[in-house]
């Protein structure tokens, strides 16, 4: 196995049409030819509507009147097709991406709420981490106050129960 095909990746390349594609020296191609992906644009309505990254494509090219509702059939397909949670925040935020650029008098907050992209952020996996930094939050407060408890004279007991905090971690917090 050479080096080349221990390496996941590949490129795109996008052509307004097909004799502007530019050839390649000869000691590329070998690299190229596996990983290279092109699309020309004036050919995109000859390619069938079912794939994902097509329907990304078309809408760098789709005019305004349709590009909303296109963005919208894009996120319903990739909230259906890509199950890792990672891959598809990643794919929403280029579609969404896509749209801030063709409507550039609109915020991003307009832009979710006309997407309907802010259902992201009543997801489980939003809610946990979000409710995972708010305990962050309250516990860094409460760590800070725990050397004026001491110097007023509770004991270690007394801060945890005022706190709600286990003695061990008042101790370590102490230590540090």
């Amino acid at each position: 196995m050479n080096w080349s095909e221990a390496i996941d990746w590949f490129a795109i390349v996008i052509y307004d049409k097909r004799s502007n594609e530019r050839t390649y020296p000869q000691r590329y191609r070998s690299l190229l030819e596996p990983h290279l992906r092109r699309f020309y644009l004036d050919e995109l309505e000859d390619i069938a509507d079912d794939s994902l990254g097509i329907g990304i494509i078309r809408l760098v090219v789709e005019s305004q009147n349709k590009a909303t509702e296109l963005a919208k059939t894009l996120i319903s397909k990739a909230k259906e097709e890509l199950t890792d949670t990672r891959s598809q925040r990643k794919v929403l935020e280029f579609i969404e991406t896509i749209v801030v650029y063709k409507f550039p008098n609109l915020s991003r907050e307009e832009i979710e709420t006309m997407l309907n992209l802010n259902l992201l952020k009543e997801t489980r996996v939003y809610q946990e981490a979000k409710a995972e930094g708010e305990e962050e939050g309250e516990l860094k407060a409460k760590l800070k106050i725990l050397p004026k408890l001491v110097q007023r004279g509770l004991s270690i007991q007394e801060i945890s129960e005022l706190l709600e905090l286990d003695e061990e971690t008042i101790r370590n917090a102490l230590e540090e």
